[in-house]
């Protein structure tokens, strides 16, 4: 297969342009099926999450199908498809290392100078998580919040600014397309235990264990998005919560 090797510092648009120019040669027929990421990232010199945010960018532009438990398919090329611009959007798997590096020190911030009223605040966020989850919606707006607020502790608003900005990139097409293959009623759920460990960091006053808690939440988050595509579905036993959000409202 000749595709080059790509330098790691390059983004995952690199890879999907190197991958639609094999597609659209005709180097693999309609309805074939692509070689798995890991033999894909072999080949590339790139990391598997790199392919799979490379992927689901070819996905949405439509020039590839994601079935999970079987594999990623060439589609038969539209001619009268206009091709989507995804050039400015970050992957949605480096925004949440992104995430990681600043939330984990705000998360430590928040177990030394959050108030019992704040606290309780994280609280009723996760909450909200449960009972958006409980009609059958994604939690968006109750995760947000609960992180939301995490910043807010930290009283500076171009953190809380960051914070608000980087979550709602889970709105843009790559990545949605993303959540709606791997999140599930049982990913979120999970998410919410562990919303819950870092609550309790932060009211034992343990800033080393606040930092810990939301390093693994948000590793935990990012390893969700890089289950294999071929099992991914097969290991959830429930199906996909309803991908369409209540109305988001600006914490």
């Amino acid at each position: 297969m000749p595709i080059q090797t790509i330098e790691p510092r390059r983004l995952y648009r690199q890879i999907a342009d190197q991958l639609r120019g094999v597609i659209e040669r005709g180097e693999y027929e309609i309805g074939a099926r692509l070689p798995p990421e890991r033999d894909l990232a072999l080949q590339l010199g790139v990391s598997r999450p790199s392919v799979r945010e490379a992927l689901i960018a070819l996905e949405v532009e439509g020039l590839v199908e994601v079935r999970m438990g079987s594999g990623i398919y060439v589609l038969p090329v539209d001619a009268g498809r206009m091709p989507r611009s995804l050039n400015t959007e970050e992957g949605p798997l480096e925004t949440i290392r992104a995430r990681q590096l600043i939330e984990s020190g705000l998360a430590a911030h928040a177990a030394q100078h959050m108030k019992k009223a704040q606290i309780a605040g994280l609280r009723n966020a996760v909450a909200l998580m449960q009972h958006e989850l409980d009609a059958g919606h994604l939690a968006w707006r109750g995760d947000r919040l609960f992180h939301a607020r995490i910043a807010e502790a930290s009283e500076n608003a171009v953190l809380v600014r960051i914070v608000g900005e980087l979550h709602d990139a889970r709105h843009n097409p790559v990545a949605e397309q993303l959540i709606g293959h791997f999140e599930t009623e049982r990913s979120w759920r999970d998410a919410i235990v562990e919303h819950l460990a870092v609550i309790e960091a932060i009211a034992g006053r343990s800033p080393e264990a606040a930092r810990t808690a939301m390093t693994t939440h948000l590793t935990n988050s990012h390893d969700r998005f890089t289950a294999s595509i071929v099992s991914a579905r097969q290991a959830a036993s429930v199906v996909p919560v309803k991908r369409k959000p209540p109305a988001r409202k600006a914490a």
